[in-house]
């Protein structure tokens, strides 16, 4: 048995109607298709829906039983059809972010007051993953991701770039010196990433190249980590503008070998599966991100 929405729309139109000629000028239709439909319909059910006349229709007891589940099953069609053109017009539901801690703190926790009174029915959960984590373990809508992509299941869509700043504190500074050249890191205390190589690389010319190796002295697996670290005095690191610039303008972090510098900038990314459609409420967010970035 294979019944349709069609079928049921049929059905339904030939009772309100009460005759198959008036259905058939509702459903722009011939009569004789109509009643085609109808018959297709009784042989799908095996059985008798109306007993026919050339004066008058009357439903079957099954008909009747048929007709009352048909209008439920239109009715809860209908239903979710208007549910989800209202969530279109105003989105709503579940929506989870997932980010590395300082991309979250910096870039996306200061905004959220202002998304939640643009969105008010959408319901956020932000959480942080400084390595990349499997979306749908985690039950993630989109997740944001800095630096290179390697996994080819993800659709990515770029939201910034961000500049990298060698910084280090005041008070660091003023107690072991400035380097003057990228080849005298080497004696002053680094700060690096753990398992993350590609952060230990730093963007600065030098005789080998245009991208200096560092040995760290402290390592992290977290970015504002390192961050607090070289508030703190303990060494010199190389992190985003988007986690720094508040301490750049502050004073609390001073550039240093910024004539070294090459201008590398690094990508950032709204990532999610290639076969996701993309609900209102993902949208929603990606492009007000992308305003505030």
């Amino acid at each position: 048995m294979d019944i349709n929405s069609d079928d049921l729309k049929t059905f339904i139109t030939v009772i309100d109607s009460g005759t198959l000629s008036a259905a058939s000028v509702h459903l722009g239709q011939t009569t004789s298709g109509v009643s085609r439909a109808l018959s297709r319909l009784e042989d799908k059910l095996a059985t008798s829906l109306l007993t026919r006349t050339t004066r008058r229709m009357e439903l079957t007891e099954e008909g009747q039983l048929f007709l009352e589940k048909a209008r439920a099953i239109l009715g809860a069609m209908e239903e979710a059809e208007e549910t989800i053109r209202i969530r279109r017009q105003k989105p709503a539901g579940r929506l989870c972010v997932d980010a590395a801690s300082p991309f979250m703190l910096h870039c996306v926790v200061p905004h959220v007051a202002e998304f939640r009174s643009l969105y008010p029915d959408i319901r956020l959960e932000l959480s942080s993953n400084d390595q990349i984590a499997d979306l749908i373990e985690h039950r993630t809508d989109i997740a944001i991701r800095i630096g290179a992509l390697t996994d080819s299941t993800l659709h990515a869509r770029p939201l910034t770039s961000s500049p990298l700043h060698v910084l280090a504190s005041p008070d660091y500074l003023a107690r072991h010196g400035t380097p003057k050249t990228p080849e005298e890191l080497a004696r002053h205390s680094l700060l690096g990433f753990v398992q993350y190589e590609l952060g230990n690389q730093w963007p600065l010319r030098h005789a080998a190249g245009n991208t200096l190796p560092v040995t760290p002295s402290i390592s992290a697996s977290s970015g504002e980590t390192l961050r607090q670290l070289a508030l703190a005095g303990q060494g010199i690191v190389c992190l985003a503008d988007f986690m720094t610039r508040a301490d750049i303008e502050a004073g609390r972090l001073v550039k240093v070998l910024e004539p070294d510098y090459t201008g590398y900038r690094q990508q950032i990314h709204a990532v999610y599966y290639r076969n996701t459609q993309l609900a209102q409420r993902i949208s929603c967010f990606l492009e007000f991100l992308q305003r505030k970035l």
